[in-house]
């Protein structure tokens, strides 16, 4: 279970990921990328984010190369938000693969 300030720091580095993702694939045409959810632990030292990539095909790549750059992604986010936060967290990244598996379970029912 969330606490108030967990949820609260976890939409606040959604919208600042999001942001720096979005400025970011502008220079990529054809690549979407968005945080779909993050969760940040009790102690607010990791954080784990979720993304949504579009082509799919693309996805693992995308995130191996996010990963490859998290201490400079890290870096920018403490930059925008070091006066709301004390200690930025770790960040881990992930695929969320929940609208492929929608897609899936589409396909199965209309078979």
């Amino acid at each position: 279970m969330e606490t108030t300030r967990q949820s609260k720091i976890a939409r606040l580095i959604q919208k600042e990921l999001s942001d720096i993702f979005q400025r970011q694939t502008q220079a990529t045409h054809g690549t979407i990328i968005s945080v779909s959810t993050v969760r940040v632990s009790p102690d607010l030292s990791i954080a784990r984010a979720y993304l949504s990539i579009f082509p799919s095909e693309k996805a693992q790549e995308i995130i191996s190369n996010i990963n490859e750059n998290q201490r400079s992604i890290r870096f920018e986010i403490g930059q925008r938000m070091r006066h709301q936060l004390r200690i930025i967290p770790e960040f881990k990244f992930f695929i969320d693969d929940s609208l492929d598996y929608i897609d899936r379970i589409d396909a199965l029912l209309k078979q």
